[in-house]
Formats: structure tokens, C-alpha cells, sequence
């Protein structure tokens, strides 16, 4: 986490102060990379809290990410205004489709106020309510996977439908202003790294906190034996109810900050191919470590954006071969087969 916290207040620097000649330049390709990992890193530690604490595999929680990138975006396409291509008040999807008015879903998108609280609202609710009646019917392992992703799915299907309001296949982008102010200038985009470097610290400060807390050491019990936790006379429904909005809320935070620094929110964004992703990054760095699925989503990725470029073709069967490695020969994940490594090399040493 020092590392980030480093990265935070040292990339400013390196991007506005120091000349684009010199070797220590920071380009804004490379903040622009390294803020959409830090947003990723966020769902992989919500990831975190629900599987590798409470033992719960949610393949679902791309929906949630892409739930407060549309929100965060929905207010992004009110601040172009008449600079669209179509120069009306409306997005130029509207116009192009023929719409006469926003919908209603779409009244209180021009207040910045509004949308940050459906930012948290809408994903919470969706898992609050989802949560409850599957927790309730006791849905647990593999089955609870499977549904998660099925309703990821859903919404996916849903999200490209162009009556739906939101863009279609095409999404949301074209962004021009962020309160007003032009979200392409340099100080922006570096104020919008600061405040996703800044939240990651945050939730991973509160995830820590409240793993250690009565709180947090019944979930650890419900996923090492949920029964006897019945048994004990506690109502797992509600401690599991509880992390899973809360994870749900922290995708739809950091879907909120991806969309600005990215540029573009769509549909594809709320694949299942999303959501298992997410979870790989959890299980290569290290679940139930709190860190090690931060390390797991910058590795991954970074590797990923090296790939993508050097060897296209082949970055999927990277994918596969990393996350099938992993499984056999680092179950507990990077950050978990370095702590047993040092663990090791310490005892060798008091022997």
C-alpha cells in the first residue's frame, strides 16, 4: 500500500513538472493506465471482502462497476451540452434515435449531486435487494456464482437495447467537461488520479479495520463453517447481506472514477468475461490479504497492457496459463506464496 500512496503524490510531479524530454516524465498515457488499474484494484479488494473473507465467489460484480460508470456517466454526456455533434440539448444518441425527450430515468442527471448518490444507491440497492432473497434461500458455492453471473448477463442484454436510454452497444463517451471544467486538460485528469489513489487507500484503510473487527471475524467464521456460526445463534443473513452491499458499493465508486479517466463506459463493461476477471486478479495476488488482490489487478493488467501490445494474439492464453499456474503451484496467491517464502527463510534462520 506504500507503493501507492508513493505512486499517488510522486505522479503529479513526474507528469506536470518534469520536462517530457527527461527520462523521469511520467506520460499521460501512463497515468491514464495506471488510474483505470487503480480502479480495478478497488473492485478486486471489494472482491476481497466478499470471497476471500466470507467465501462467497461473486462473478457478478462487473454489473456493479458498470452501474456507477452509467451513473457517473449519465451526468459526463448532461455536461456536453450543445458542443455535441448535433449542437441539441440532448446526447447525440438521443438525437440520432429520434428522441424528443430525455426519459425519466435520465431527470436528474445534470446535477453532479444526484448522480454520486445513485453512484452509491443504485449498485447498493440492486445487491441489497438480490442479496437478501438469495442469502435468505440459502444459495451458497457454485450455484450463487452462476446466478450472479446470469444476472450480469441480463443486464448486459438489457444495457445494449437502445430503448433502454443508455446508448446501446455504443455506450456513453465524447466527454467534454466535468463540473464544468474541460476533462481532457492535464490538471484534471491528474486531480481524477489523485482522488482514485486517494479512494483505494481509503476503502483499503476501512476494509483492514473492519476485518478486525468482531464484525469481520464473524464473516471469516461463516466461511470456514457457516453452520456451526448458525449454531452459535448469530443470523449469518444479515453479516452477509452487509459485505455484500458494501463490496457492490465499492465497484460502483470505482466504476464512478474509471469512466471519466477512461473515457467510455458500455455494456461491455458489465460482461461476464468482467466479472471473472475480477476475480482472477483477487485469486493470482492472494485472497483473504487485502493486498494482495491490489498487487493481483496492477500485475495482471500491466501484464495485460504489455501483452496486448507486444503479443496480441496471444494475451488470452496468457490469461489462462497465469490464473491455471496460480491454482497449482501459488494457491494462496502471490502476496501468499511470498509470506510462506519469507516464512521459510526465517525459520531456516533460527535453526
Amino acid at each position: 500500500m506504500a507503493a501507492v500512496i508513493a505512486i499517488t503524490i510522486a505522479a503529479p510531479v513526474l507528469n506536470l513538472l518534469v520536462p517530457q524530454q527527461s527520462a523521469f516524465h511520467l506520460s499521460d498515457y501512463a497515468v491514464s493506465l495506471i488510474g483505470k488499474i487503480m480502479c480495478y484494484a478497488i473492485c478486486a479488494l471489494a472482491m476481497d471482502l466478499i470471497w476471500g473473507y466470507t467465501g462467497i465467489l461473486s462473478l457478478g460484480h462487473g454489473l456493479f462497476f458498470a452501474l456507477g460508470g452509467y451513473a457517473m456517466g449519465m451526468y459526463l454526456m448532461r455536461q456536453i451540452g450543445r458542443d455535441g455533434n448535433y449542437q441539441s440539448d440532448l446526447p447525440d444518441f438521443m438525437v440520432f434515435l429520434d428522441w424528443k425527450a430525455l426519459p425519466w430515468h435520465w431527470t436528474f442527471s445534470d446535477s453532479f449531486i444526484a448522480q454520486l448518490f445513485f453512484v452509491v444507491a443504485v449498485p447498493g440497492l440492486l445487491a441489497f435487494v438480490f442479496g437478501y432473497f438469495a442469502f435468505r434461500s440459502r444459495i451458497k458455492g457454485v450455484y450463487f456464482s452462476i446466478i450472479t453471473q446470469a444476472l450480469t448477463y441480463a443486464a448486459m442484454l438489457l444495457f445494449f437495447r437502445n430503448e433502454t436510454g443508455f446508448g446501446g452497444n455504443n455506450g456513453f463517451t465524447d466527454f467534454k467537461r466535468l463540473l464544468g471544467i474541460t476533462i481532457t486538460l492535464p490538471t484534471t485528469r491528474m486531480a481524477l488520479f489523485v482522488i482514485t489513489g486517494l479512494t483505494l487507500v481509503g476503502f483499503y484503510l476501512l476494509a483492514r479495520w473492519l476485518v478486525n473487527t468482531r464484525f469481520g471475524r464473524v464473516l471469516q467464521a461463516v466461511r470456514d463453517a457457516e453452520n456451526r456460526v448458525l449454531f452459535c445463534g448469530y443470523d449469518t443473513l444479515w453479516y452477509k447481506l452487509a459485505i455484500w452491499t458494501l463490496s457492490a458499493v465499492m465497484c460502483g465508486i470505482a466504476g464512478a472514477l474509471y469512466v471519466p479517466q477512461v473515457g467510455i463506459i458500455n455494456p461491455g463493461e458489465m460482461s461476464p468475461a468482467a466479472g471473472i476477471e475480477i476475480a482472477i486478479w483477487t485469486a493470482v495476488g492472494g485472497r483473504a490479504t487485502l493486498i494482495g488482490p491490489i498487487v493481483g489487478a496492477f500485475f495482471v493488467n500491466g501484464a495485460k497492457s504489455w501483452f496486448t501490445q507486444a503479443f496480441p494474439e496471444f494475451w488470452l492464453y496468457f490469461l489462462g496459463a497465469l490464473f491455471i499456474a496460480v491454482t497449482l503451484f501459488l494457491p494462496d496467491g502471490i502476496v501468499g506464496g511470498v509470506k510462506r517464502l519469507l516464512g521459510k527463510a526465517g525459520k531456516e534462520e533460527r535453526a
